[in-house]
């Protein structure tokens, strides 16, 4: 499987973005898709988790109601909506897929992506 994460860029504090994750390969392996993100010197945080079929989401609890995962498992794609953006948000998010159950744990994701730089500038 391969992914390819898309849609970072440079915003102002309170703005919003959209990122995407498109998937090739054998897709009918992979249970759930995962966003994770990281910042130099720091561990990669998980952000959110579907499953492909889209029936289940997860996210990590700070940043539920701002962040939303979706995913269009017909054109393969995973969204990632990000609204109300934060310095602190300003990361290199990671879209990743598992083949077991939706989890925040990144060593059970076995398929990453490149990354996609999000800044938020103040």
């Amino acid at each position: 499987v391969q992914l390819q994460a898309s849609g970072g860029g440079v915003v102002q504090a309170g703005g919003s973005l959209r990122l995407s994750c498109a998937a090739s390969g054998r897709t009918s392996n992979v249970f759930g898709m995962g966003w994770f993100r990281q910042v130099p010197g720091k561990e990669r945080e998980f952000v959110a988790a579907i499953t492909w079929s889209g029936s289940s989401t997860y996210y990590q609890d700070s940043m539920k109601g701002r962040f939303t995962i979706s995913g269009d498992n017909a054109k393969n794609m995973v969204y990632l909506q990000l609204n109300s953006l934060e310095p602190e948000d300003t990361a290199l998010y990671y879209c990743a897929a598992t083949l077991g159950p939706l989890t925040r744990y990144s060593h059970r994701y076995y398929y990453w992506g490149q990354g996609t730089q999000v800044t938020v500038s103040s």
